[in-house]
């Protein structure tokens, strides 16, 4: 076995078991592995890999039922804000959510501030989420929403919502080279929740 595919499958599985983001559970791994901190990491396409095989090997009797339940929870959510045109993004969209996972939207608005007020006017109280920036660098509004749990989980769903510029948009659902999104809209949502109940 490779050291970047080892390190991949560590990532995974504190992922998969801790709900660890990427990025620091990379990190962890290293360390847990005894590895020195300036190791080359392994891209994101060998880690969501190494997730995939994880779930189906260790949780397949639990996590096709929680992504459902995420997923038709984004539904909700991806129709609440339809003036912002959301995009579903991350582990709920791609199908490697767990019970886990947080649930992230891109919405895209001229007001960054737009979409708060919205919020406020739903009757949520959005708290200010972890910085972050765009394509062009330009500084993002960041908002979190703590959903109560859905049927079947025994914590909270955490909802991030990062407002971008609506020219963001243009291009966000085409494929990549192998043929796979990385955002999805309602329509695409709406889909990939009919196959899931109609296998």
């Amino acid at each position: 076995m490779s050291l970047e595919l080892e390190i991949a499958q560590a990532s995974a599985r504190l992922i998969a078991e801790e709900g660890m983001p990427w990025g620091p559970a990379k990190q962890r791994a290293l360390r847990d592995l005894g590895l020195p901190p300036r190791t080359a990491l392994p891209g994101n396409e060998l880690v969501e890999a190494a997730l995939r095989e994880h779930l189906s090997l260790f949780q397949a009797d639990t996590q096709p039922a929680e992504l459902h339940t995420l997923r038709e929870l984004a539904a909700q959510w991806l129709e609440r804000l339809a003036e912002f045109e959301p995009l579903l993004v991350g582990a709920v969209w791609r199908g490697t959510a767990n019970r886990f996972s947080d649930l992230r939207l891109e919405l895209f608005a001229d007001d960054p501030k737009a979409p708060e007020i919205a919020l406020l006017n739903l009757g949520e109280s959005p708290e200010p989420g972890p910085q972050g920036r765009d394509a062009r660098g330009q500084e993002l509004q960041n908002l979190v929403i703590w959903l109560r749990p859905p049927p079947g989980f025994h914590q909270p769903v955490a909802l991030h919502l990062a407002v971008l510029d609506p020219r963001e948009r243009r291009g966000a659902l085409l494929p990549d080279a192998r043929g796979q999104t990385w955002r999805g809209d309602a329509a695409g949502l709406r889909r990939r929740l009919a196959e899931s109940e109609n296998p």
